[in-house]
């Protein structure tokens, strides 16, 4: 196939990537691997768009597939995610300065937690000029973000007791499920990427509460700053 495309945008669930499918224009759908791929133009950009799914192997999976197939020239995970700071709440976003996965753990052979094996480093820098970017289209709209680091795992994050230990771990701000993933893959084949993630609950007991009554409204928060970024892209 190997049609090419200059940014790949991936997110992991339908309300998530609905408000990017909308504003697409000449797009083209293609499925491999179960997974949903959108090229077209978007901002006057040639963007790939992705559903991969929730979690970190579905998250890969669609991060290599879309490197392979695409080659674009970065790629931005966007989506919701739970706050672990005090610095930003529902209603705000975080961009990734770096990610982490919380849930990679070989600390019983002497590791430390968090240490991807294989590349031997926990924290996954994200694009400088990308981070940028972003946050300048935050400030235009006037949109509260605060920069941070995103961790990620295969679990949806609603007990305090958990917060409080992925935050102090690492001291990351948000937390989610793909971000990482997509971030290990691109880091391995010299893509640039970032993670821009709009918040829906706190992470903590009231997230099974809020989460599904702002994903809409956070998701569509996400794609607005996208957008006005690619202008600049």
């Amino acid at each position: 196939m190997n049609k090419k495309a200059e940014i790949g945008i991936i997110c992991a669930m339908q309300v998530e990537i609905d408000g990017y499918i909308s504003k697409m224009t000449e797009k083209e759908e293609i499925t491999i691997s179960g997974i949903h791929f959108y090229l077209g133009t978007l901002c006057n950009k040639t963007v790939v768009l992705a559903l991969c799914g929730i979690g970190k192997v579905f998250a890969a999976m669609c991060a290599q597939t879309m490197i392979l197939e695409f080659s674009p020239d970065c790629i931005i995970n966007t989506g919701v995610a739970g706050t672990l700071s005090e610095k930003i709440s529902i209603g705000g976003t975080v961009i990734a300065t770096e990610v982490i996965q919380h849930d990679m753990d070989t600390s019983a052979i002497g590791d430390p937690v968090g240490l991807i094996s294989g590349i031997n480093v926990i924290e996954l820098p994200c694009s400088e000029r990308i981070i940028k970017i972003i946050a300048s289209a935050a400030e235009e709209l006037k949109l509260p973000y605060i920069l941070g680091k995103i961790a990620s795992g295969d679990q949806f994050i609603s007990a305090k007791e958990k917060k409080e230990w992925i935050k102090n771990t690492f001291g990351a701000s948000a937390c989610e499920m793909e971000g990482a993933a997509i971030g290990q893959v691109c880091y391995v084949n010299n893509v640039n990427f970032c993670v821009l993630r709009a918040i829906s609950d706190g992470g903590d007991e009231s997230a099974a509460f809020d989460y599904p009554k702002f994903v809409k409204e956070a998701s569509a928060r996400a794609v607005e700053i996208m957008c006005l970024a690619l202008t600049y892209l």
